[in-house]
């Protein structure tokens, strides 16, 4: 009976093995290096983050972002053209949002989670995405010219104190906070309009729903009021 089982018994160590050595041998090519200048650490010093560069003949930066969690090393999607990013955990260290510049003007946002298997995208489309889409699902956006030009989504500072500088009273680690700016393209009737200046909402990490505070209600009344005196600037 142990002849048996024995080969059964290698079988699972040597899977285990393989995966553990798996995970370990994870990481960037090896035409990707680190930049220490980048790397940002979790409030409760579990997670690391990484950040790698790979730079071609023409010295065009192509970037990779690491999240190292005791054994695990993965991969935080999409790698980007040109630009390093920011990151910022909530207070717990549960949630991770990627701050990326994507060229002059624009910036998109990405939220990961910890998991089992260490930090994984938690939104199948990227954050600010969703949050763009939901804007442009209120009245409020039809008030504005539909911004196509210089499209920039932020994250609000405060995770780190549940926005209190905001004077809310909000649970921990619950809520993210969303600007939104935008222009509009210049043609010939109209030089660069600025549609939309630092609208905010709020994003439920529970839920994974987007809502409008009444606390923001001043704010986005200014974000989409015209400029100059309703005059197009350039």
């Amino acid at each position: 009976m142990r002849r048996t089982y024995l080969p059964a018994a290698i079988g699972v160590f040597v899977a285990c093995a393989v995966a553990t050595v798996a995970a370990q041998a994870a990481g960037p090519p090896a035409d990707y290096k680190l930049d220490a200048e980048y790397t940002a650490t979790s409030p409760d010093g579990a997670t690391t983050i990484e950040q790698y560069a790979k730079v071609d003949a023409d010295g065009d930066y192509t970037w990779q972002f690491w999240a190292r969690h005791g054994v695990a090393f993965t991969l935080l999607e999409p790698e980007q053209p040109d630009y390093a990013a920011g990151f910022r955990f909530t207070n717990d260290s549960q949630w991770l949002v990627r701050m990326q510049k994507t060229g002059a003007g624009y910036s998109s946002l990405y939220l990961y989670r910890l998991r089992p298997q260490g930090f994984v995208a938690a939104t199948r489309k990227p954050l600010s995405d969703l949050a763009w889409a939901y804007f442009n699902s209120l009245p409020a956006s039809r008030k504005i010219r539909r911004p196509d030009f210089h499209i920039a989504a932020d994250l609000v500072k405060g995770t780190g104190e549940n926005y209190r500088w905001m004077r809310v009273n909000w649970p921990d680690n619950r809520y993210l906070v969303i600007s939104l700016s935008g222009d509009v393209s210049p043609n010939r009737q109209h030089g660069q309009i600025r549609a939309l200046r630092g609208w905010r909402c709020r994003y439920d990490l529970q839920k994974g729903t987007f809502d409008v505070p009444p606390e923001f209600a001043d704010n986005n009344v200014k974000a989409i009021a015209p400029e100059s005196g309703g005059k197009a600037t350039r």
